[in-house]
C-alpha cells in the first residue's frame, strides 16, 4: 500500500467511531499497588502529539523521539513529537507546531488525516490529543537538542507485527509492575505513547 492509498483509507476510517480506551488499555502498565496520582481529569492540561507518516524504504514510517533529561516532563522517555496547547490554537495546530519545533518538519508540509482518542495521563496531568498526519516524501529533519536527544522512526509494518508487542515485569519507582511495550529494534515504547500507538495499531489492522 502506498502512502497516498493509506492516507485515503485512514482519513475515511478516522471519521468513524474509534477503538478508544479498550485499545489504549492493552498497553496500560499494571501493578498490584494502588497509586494516588496528583492530577485529575477535571484539571487536565491540553496537549497535542503527532503521528507523522512518511514513505521510507518501500514502507511507511512515523517519527519517535527520545527526550532529553533537561525537559520538564517525561525525561528520557520515548515520545511522539508534541507539546502543550497554546491559546488561540486548535489542538492539531499544537501538534504540528511542536513537530516543527522539535524535529524541524515544516507544519506547512503536513496534511492532517484526523485524530485518535484523547488520553489522560494522571502522573503529569495532561490530556493528550493524538493526531495523524502525512507527508508524501521523507522529510529533512533538524532536532531541537534541548528537548530531543535522539530521533528515529518505526514502520507501520513493525507496529502491527504481533511479535513487536511484548510484556515484561519491571520495577518502576521501587514497585513491581507488568509493562506492555512496543519493541522497535531495541527501543522500548511504553506508557502514554504505547497506549496511543496501541489504538493506532487497532485502526491500521482494520485497513491493511
Amino acid at each position: 500500500m502506498t502512502i497516498n492509498q493509506l492516507s485515503k483509507e485512514l482519513h475515511q476510517r478516522l471519521k468513524s467511531p474509534l477503538p478508544g480506551q479498550s485499545a489504549q488499555q492493552a498497553a496500560q502498565v499494571k501493578s498490584n499497588v494502588k497509586f494516588n496520582f496528583p492530577h485529575t481529569i477535571e484539571t487536565a492540561i491540553p496537549a497535542g502529539v503527532l503521528i507523522l507518516l512518511f514513505p521510507k524504504n518501500d514502507d511507511i514510517h512515523f517519527f519517535l523521539t527520545t527526550r532529553t533529561d533537561d525537559v520538564e516532563h517525561h525525561k528520557g522517555q520515548i515520545s511522539l513529537p508534541g507539546g502543550v496547547w497554546e491559546k488561540d490554537e486548535q489542538l492539531h495546530e499544537t501538534a504540528f507546531r511542536e513537530t516543527e519545533e522539535e524535529i524541524g518538519v515544516s507544519r506547512n508540509n503536513i496534511q492532517l488525516l484526523g485524530g485518535l482518542t484523547p488520553l489522560f495521563t494522571p502522573v503529569t496531568g495532561f490530556m493528550i490529543h493524538p493526531f495523524i498526519g502525512w507527508i508524501d516524501e521523507k522529510p529533512t529533519t533538524i532536532i531541537q537538542e534541548s528537548e530531543v536527544k535522539k530521533l528515529f522512526s518505526a514502520s507501520i509494518i513493525d507496529l502491527i507485527n504481533k511479535n513487536t508487542f511484548i510484556t515484561e515485569n519491571w520495577s518502576i519507582r521501587g514497585y513491581d509492575a507488568t509493562v506492555p511495550f512496543f519493541n522497535f529494534s531495541g527501543q522500548k515504547v511504553w506508557g502514554a505513547t504505547g497506549a496511543i500507538l496501541s489504538e493506532f495499531k487497532s485502526v491500521l489492522k482494520e485497513i491493511i
